[in-house]
């Protein structure tokens, strides 16, 4: 809730009003940018080392914080705590223990090799930092989500301005906090607070990259902005996660993977199993063993809850229409309550299990980020290919089955930006793995080497000793035709003809001195 630029920050779960924060203004874009402008030339030539004393200060006091850092994002996300200890606040801190091992290794000059027919030369790849990333983060894993791309950004040597969601933004101010106690430099890492118009006005100052996890539709928007200056951008956007089980799996496992898988952070996840395939013949059991889980699970705040809240009041309403949309052709609940039912205002909304869908419903076509398992049975493993490939979606899937060269056949042919065999979502608490989807689910990679080289430019460079007078390919031309014709056709024959290869270029050499 807005009041004359303070934000009133309310809990989704409880309705309590518990904060409250300045936000960011249009006008203070400029000063914003100008400040990260200022600090990079410091920062930028620091060394790996330098800069990861600053990652070692946040992680200590991440880790002194922890119990309290889990109590602010469940209380501005409606998440249970355990939740935002495991899925917020553990993959920022693996991701900060790894970089010891990781980030000079990857960003550090690397030597490569040099063509044959360019001897005498030494070639090598510098890392240098773009200048100032915007990263803009959603509100469904608020930290996790902001926390990796930004620090991935700083440690090449970049500043950061960070946009966090409006919708969470009490977890924006905690990070802020978080780098304000490490003492990073002033104006290495920015955090602007508010809504769209300053997410806009954040873009159109043209920063040197974008980072933008969030929909479709405002990623589309930022690419098509982004694409008139000829900004880099790293798109991470939405999911309609596939989940199939062959009739070998361990349904037990499968089943509780499902619900956890659907239901986590009340189904608010990029990488939810939004759709489950279950083979014909063992469909009808599984279907009784997911009811069976569910109906143990409790929803609710306290440390011994499962569930949480929703954490965006609008999410709300698109979960009911596709309920409704799927109860109006046919489908069956066959767990949770029907839309009608609901009490109006509560953000504790029900997991439900839907049966006899089918293609035409939104909530197999539509992500839904909500908690819903739609379960389809299938009869033939091309048939199941073909229906997780038939969505606009790429970003995750998942293949049960115990025959694991099946499962990895079948793995082969999802398109997708990550494929589970027998566990669902955890490729990305992996941070060696590139993360990112394919088709609508975004463009670009992050996590493993490509995450922190995606924030530099990659500059080639090539050294020569600099004693010879001339290089053989250079001018005059008079009399080399030959000779590179006899060189090229000796060196690139299947097998290599050494000695008119060494004839012809010792002539050129000679050839070149003499000119």
């Amino acid at each position: 809730m807005k009041q004359q630029g303070i934000l009133k920050v309310q809990s989704p779960a409880t309705g309590e009003f518990f904060a409250e924060m300045f936000e960011t203004t249009i006008e203070e874009t400029s000063f914003i940018y100008e400040k990260s402008r200022k600090a990079f030339p410091t920062w930028s030539t620091m060394t790996i080392d330098e800069r990861l004393v600053y990652f070692h200060n946040l992680r200590r006091i991440m880790v002194e914080q922890m119990d309290d850092l889990a109590k602010k994002i469940s209380l501005d996300t409606g998440k249970v705590k355990l939740e935002a200890l495991v899925a917020d606040i553990m993959p920022v801190l693996d991701f900060l223990k790894s970089l010891d091992k990781t980030a000079k290794k990857t960003l550090v000059r690397q030597k490569v090799s040099t063509p044959l027919l360019l001897m005498g030369k030494k070639s090598y790849i510098e890392y240098m930092p773009r200048g100032t990333v915007l990263v803009i983060s959603p509100w469904n894993y608020p930290f996790q989500l902001a926390m990796i791309p930004i620090l991935s950004a700083l440690v090449g040597g970049n500043c950061v301005i960070s946009k966090p969601s409006e919708v969470t933004p009490f977890v924006g101010k905690v990070m802020e906090d978080l780098f304000k106690l490490a003492e990073f430099p002033e104006g290495v890492v920015s955090f602007a607070h508010g809504g769209k118009e300053l997410g806009a006005t954040l873009t159109e100052h043209g920063p040197d990259y974008i980072f933008f996890t969030g929909s479709v539709r405002t990623g589309k928007i930022i690419g098509q902005v982004a694409a008139k200056k000829l900004i880099p951008t790293t798109l991470e956007l939405g999911g309609k996660d596939p989940m199939i089980v062959l009739s070998d799996a361990h349904l037990k496992r499968a089943a509780k993977a499902a619900v956890w898988g659907a239901f986590t952070n009340s189904g608010q996840v990029c990488m939810s199993v939004e759709r489950v395939y279950v083979d014909r013949s063992v469909y009808n059991e599984f279907l009784r063993l997911v009811k069976v889980e569910v109906s143990q699970m409790k929803q609710g705040q306290s440390n011994s809850d499962d569930v949480g809240s929703m954490t965006f009041p609008a999410q709300i309403d698109i979960v009911r229409n596709q309920i409704e949309d799927a109860l109006s052709q046919g489908a069956t609940l066959e767990t949770g309550i029907e839309p009608r039912h609901w009490k109006e205002g509560e953000m504790h909304v029900p997991m439900m299990v839907l049966s006899n869908v089918y293609k035409g419903m939104k909530v197999l076509n539509e992500e839904t980020f909500g908690p819903i398992m739609p379960i389809v049975p299938f009869d033939t493993v091309e048939e199941v290919i073909s229906l997780a490939n038939d969505s606009e979606y790429g970003l995750n899937a998942s293949v049960w089955s115990k025959n694991i060269q099946l499962a990895q056949t079948v793995a082969s042919q999802i398109v997708s930006g990550a494929v589970v065999i027998n566990d669902v979502i955890v490729t990305a608490a992996n941070h060696h793995l590139p993360f990112g989807g394919a088709k609508q689910s975004g463009v670009g990679r992050y996590h493993g080497e490509a995450g922190l080289k995606i924030f530099c430019h990659e500059k080639a460079v090539m050294v020569d000793s600099g004693w010879k007078s001339s290089e053989i390919q250079w001018y005059p031309y008079h009399g080399k035709y030959e000779l590179f014709l006899s060189l090229f056709k000796s060196y690139f024959k299947d097998r290599v003809n050494w000695f008119t290869f060494l004839q012809s270029f010792q002539k050129l050499i000679k050839l070149s001195k003499n000119k």
